[in-house]
């Protein structure tokens, strides 16, 4: 099994997060043994967001971090934990909204498309949309 960061890498539609998760000097933390849930936003999520907007993010490496790690928990939580949360505390301190619908699962407004990818150091729940801390304005 890989890590987090190899796993989203190898998988091919989270080009765009492996990429700014690199800009923002994140890789040696989703790396490391964690473990880590990650809620990842795929590239289709990524370009609901206009790319002039991204690269104000990559040129604010502080606010991209807040973005990213606002994508990410500690711990393991899997479909059985989420199924028990209604909000959960990020790694950017933030907290997430979670809901138990019909379809699945919601992070805030994202669509939970994919849970429980497996990886050595942790969980990826694939998403449709790019969560934004409430500090962080767009």
């Amino acid at each position: 099994m890989a890590d987090i960061v190899d796993t989203a890498a190898d998988a091919g539609s989270f080009k765009t997060l492996v990429t700014v998760i690199e800009a923002a000097g994140l890789l040696d933390i989703l790396r490391s043994p964690g473990p880590y849930t990650v809620f990842a936003p795929t590239d289709d999520a990524f370009a609901k967001i206009p790319t002039n907007t991204i690269a104000s993010w990559l040129e604010d490496i502080p606010k991209l971090k807040k973005i990213l790690t606002y994508h990410v928990l500690f711990g393991d939580v899997r479909t059985d934990n989420l199924v028990e949360l209604n909000s959960a505390e990020t790694v950017e301190g933030g907290i997430v909204g979670i809901e138990h619908t019909a379809d699945g699962f919601k992070v805030n407004d994202a669509n939970v498309l994919k849970t429980d990818i497996l990886t050595d150091n942790g969980v990826i729940h694939v998403i449709d949309g790019v969560l934004i801390p409430a500090l962080v304005s767009q």
